[in-house]
């Protein structure tokens, strides 16, 4: 448990910054495409802003009803967000099931949320497609759980993808809604990345984005052995090489060389482009084979430290139980100030 002094202290401190929220659900393994399109951000947050960062177990169950295995899922997130650079004193890093408070607020909401914009949303209408025989009021009512995980800290900045921004956007109209309705109470968050640092990563087949669902031999997982990372950059989609000096990279080209902008050397990273841009039909002067070889080399080099603390810390149950149960301490106290206001407004404040 969180002492009272370094509660109050963390409190004090966080009230002074804007406040960011983000979650992730415990669904798959955590893979290079969260790494550097998320979580090197976060790392960033952490020491600009308020933030609370909490696993989505809840919103697994929409999709995933065997929970056999949730609870390790939920811990090897936690680890993976900490071996990428969290740090469990800066932010709040916690467990949705555990702050019962946004449970409440989800109920609120509900009340405000209506079955036809429900039933239009992407994400309801993609899930319905994917698992017909479980369309449950859950998977509905997504974007007003996701709406009560942001407003139950008053969040204004919320890291999101593209695919995410309609279910934001709801969060705000329900948040005006309520406004609306019982009297000014939350701010109205927004979506908020640093842009010129986002990186899309592609899979290695050059098809769409490196997913925890889709192809897995296409993906660089956190958790991927030395080999295994070395024998996927092997099988990377490759060609015979640029027709003319300074061609434009096809996308699946263009992939690996971001890949190796982010964990090569400068050095290494230009002799290949100067290769590239060198090489033209009948001359062809890069060797694909050689630079797949050094990638794999630095991707090791770069996913085995975040690898090996992951490990160290799933094997150190109780200090994660301990660093989620002082994550939830803190996000419950602003949970809780938070229900406090809107059991006043609505009416419930006996």
């Amino acid at each position: 448990m969180v002492k009272n002094g370094f509660l109050i202290h963390y409190l004090r401190s966080s009230m002074e910054k804007e406040i960011v929220l983000s979650g992730i659900r415990p669904t798959g393994f955590l893979h290079l495409g969260n790494y550097f399109g998320a979580m090197r951000n976060y790392v960033r947050m952490q020491d600009e802003y308020n933030c609370y960062f909490f696993v989505a177990n809840w919103h697994s169950l929409t999709t995933h009803p065997d929970t056999k295995t949730l609870q390790e899922s939920v811990l090897r997130v936690v680890a993976e967000n900490i071996a990428c650079g969290l740090d469990p004193e800066k932010v709040s890093l916690y467990v949705q099931s555990d702050v019962p408070e946004i449970a409440e607020l989800y109920l609120y909401l509900n009340m405000l949320a209506y079955k036809g914009e429900l039933e239009k949303t992407t994400s309801f209408k993609d899930k319905v497609r994917l698992q017909p025989e479980n369309v449950n009021a859950g998977l509905l009512t997504y974007p007003v759980l996701q709406a009560a995980d942001i407003l139950i800290h008053r969040a204004v900045k919320v890291p999101v993808g593209k695919d995410q921004e309609q279910n934001l956007e709801m969060a705000r109209n329900f948040a005006e809604r309520f406004n609306y309705r019982y009297g000014e109470t939350f701010p109205l968050p927004y979506a908020f990345n640093y842009n010129s640092e986002l990186v899309k990563i592609l899979g290695l087949d050059g098809n769409g984005k490196m997913s925890k669902s889709e192809n897995q031999n296409t993906t660089l997982f956190l958790a991927d052995e030395d080999d295994a990372i070395r024998n996927k950059i092997k099988k990377a989609k490759t060609d015979q090489g640029p027709l003319a000096p300074n061609s434009v990279k096809p996308d699946y080209i263009e992939n690996l060389f971001t890949l190796m902008k982010l964990v090569s050397s400068a050095d290494t990273l230009k002799k290949f482009e100067d290769d590239f841009n060198n090489s033209s039909d009948g001359n062809c002067i890069i060797r694909y084979g050689d630079m797949k070889k050094q990638l794999a080399e630095d991707m090791v080099s770069f996913i085995q430290p975040i690898r090996n603390q992951a490990l160290d810390l799933q094997n150190n149950k109780e200090l994660l139980i301990k660093i989620i149960r002082q994550g939830a301490d803190k996000a419950r106290s602003s949970a809780s100030n938070t229900l406090s206001i809107v059991r006043k407004a609505v009416g419930m404040d006996y």
